[in-house]
């Protein structure tokens, strides 16, 4: 099974190696036919810690790095 990549929003770089990236998705509701927007964060493993709050960066599945990482930064 293909890994999954995602990108998003950098909204924090304060631990070392490791940023948070807000991740948006859009769907129509079932109901309504509006539509909804939703946002994740997860925690990604940058070992330059390379970026900062605001980039735009993509991420990539990965074995557990920490109790919270299973995602690695690529090429933003």
């Amino acid at each position: 099974m293909p890994k999954r990549v995602l990108q998003g929003t950098v909204v924090s770089d304060k631990n070392d190696k490791t940023i948070v990236v807000e991740v948006e998705r859009r769907y129509t509701h079932p109901l309504l036919k509006k539509t909804v927007r939703r946002t994740k964060r997860y925690h990604a493993h940058d070992e330059a810690n390379g970026h900062k709050v605001g980039d735009r960066v993509s991420i990539v599945e990965s074995a557990p790095i920490s109790k919270k990482k299973r995602w690695t930064v690529v090429n933003a």
